[in-house]
């Protein structure tokens, strides 16, 4: 995994920047307090704790992947971050007042393990993460292209019932799942942003920034899968492949749990 995230992590700024209308819900749902300090959990390159951290909220981030940082830095030197793991974080007991966790947790091997490390580490407060169920990826219209891509990404995304699951396990208080639609214009470029921009999947560069394309994806489907697309879009077709994965469950969700 770290390997993966090394090599994507070189250039994924180059699709992957922050969206500030994520960065406020982020925001919203963690209601930080002046004077307290937060962690960015998985962090990656830091788009979204140097985003927040602009807000005034002093966040300290944590990822693995040492090129993931290294972008970090670069952007918000201001920032504490910190390489370590989720499964054992380098931090002592109630050293914060709340965490969040933007499109990373699929990546941990024991979420429950990784939620209950977050919850020794806050001394009270909220835990907000950005993530997708597999129900919701069900109903990406990529299924129609990529339907052993999406299947492999849904097996490690926790459904709804066990994010909470593992959430209560690890001693936090459920508070709400509040369901995230794709904007006709996203400027974070995640596996999803193509949603209403088809075209999108033919580039190459917003293919590698995704982890779904760049672990999941086979390079035989791969193949078939952007031939077929392509072909429907030229055609036209694409719009009745859309039309037809429409539904109200959203493309992706933040949980907001809370401990205290």
């Amino acid at each position: 995994m770290d390997a993966l995230y090394d090599s994507i992590g070189v250039g994924y700024d180059t699709t992957r920047r922050p969206d500030p209308r994520i960065a406020a819900r982020l925001r919203h749902h963690l209601a930080p307090k002046a004077d307290e300090r937060y962690l960015d959990l998985a962090c990656g390159t830091g788009n979204y704790t140097a985003m927040l951290s602009q807000k005034g909220i002093a966040l300290v981030g944590l990822d693995r992947a040492a090129s993931m940082l290294q972008a970090a830095r670069a952007k918000a030197p201001q920032v504490p971050w910190c390489q370590g793991d989720a499964l054992a974080l380098p931090f002592a007991d109630d050293a914060f007042q709340g965490a969040v966790c933007s499109l990373a947790i699929h990546h941990f091997p024991d979420k429950a393990a990784a939620f209950a490390e977050v919850r020794r580490v806050l001394v009270r407060g909220r835990f907000v993460i950005f993530t997708a169920t597999p129900e919701q990826e069900s109903g990406y219209w990529l299924n129609h292209y990529f339907p052993e891509m999406i299947a492999r990404s849904g097996r490690i995304m926790p459904s709804l019932a066990t994010l909470r699951g593992d959430l209560a396990a690890a001693g936090f208080r459920f508070l709400a799942y509040e369901p995230w639609d794709v904007p006709p214009d996203p400027v974070d470029l995640m596996l999803y942003a193509g949603k209403h921009r088809p075209a999108l999947y033919l580039d190459a560069e917003f293919r590698r920034g995704t982890s779904g394309f760049a672990k999941f994806c086979e390079p035989g489907e791969l193949r078939d899968g952007l031939q077929h697309l392509e072909a429907d879009i030229a055609s036209g077709r694409i719009d009745e492949v859309v039309a037809g994965y429409a539904h109200n469950r959203g493309d992706y969700g933040f949980a907001v749990a809370e401990c205290g």
